[in-house]
């Protein structure tokens, strides 16, 4: 009994650049997912965790203080690109007289923060004083005035 197929032979090279090979695909691999993830990772969340997690009551009751001023907002940009924000209060009367200032900030981290500051130009109508670049950002505002305040966090196109 003769076998009609040629008996193929690895040799120790041939095992040897399998391996090589092998390793080298799964390295080039690692190699993209990690500078994928560096570079699509705008920073951290928070500095020291610990630290983090001692203030975290604090945080709830500033959040449920903010809840209590039933403050209605709305965020948007006009035609040239300053940011409008409309305030209202819990009967649809206009928030008047605050301070407003926010951080627009890249989602991504690929462009530098924008400090923006606002200006009243209705009653409960705040205008950027700076227009913000095309693209997405997402928005830090502060408001402020005679000891209440709210911060708000909002994305806009």
């Amino acid at each position: 009994m003769s076998n009609s197929l040629p008996a193929r032979r690895f040799t120790g090279w041939h095992m040897t650049a399998i391996l090589v090979a092998f390793f080298a695909v799964v390295i080039a691999v690692n190699m993209l997912m990690a500078t994928v993830a560096v570079r699509s990772f705008g920073g951290t969340v928070v500095e020291n965790s610990y630290v983090a997690s001692q203030r975290f009551n604090s945080w709830l009751a500033a959040a449920r203080t903010q809840e209590q001023l039933r403050w209605k907002d709305d965020v948007a940009t006009d035609h040239a690109r300053h940011v409008v924000l409309t305030l209202g209060d819990d009967a649809g009367a206009p928030v008047r007289y605050r301070t407003v200032k926010a951080l627009a900030q890249h989602p991504l981290g690929r462009a530098a923060d924008i400090a923006i500051a606002f200006r009243e130009t209705a009653p409960g109508r705040y205008v950027s004083e700076a227009a913000l670049p095309p693209g997405r950002w997402r928005l830090r505002l502060d408001i402020r005035h005679a000891g209440s305040e709210k911060h708000l966090l909002r994305e806009i196109d």
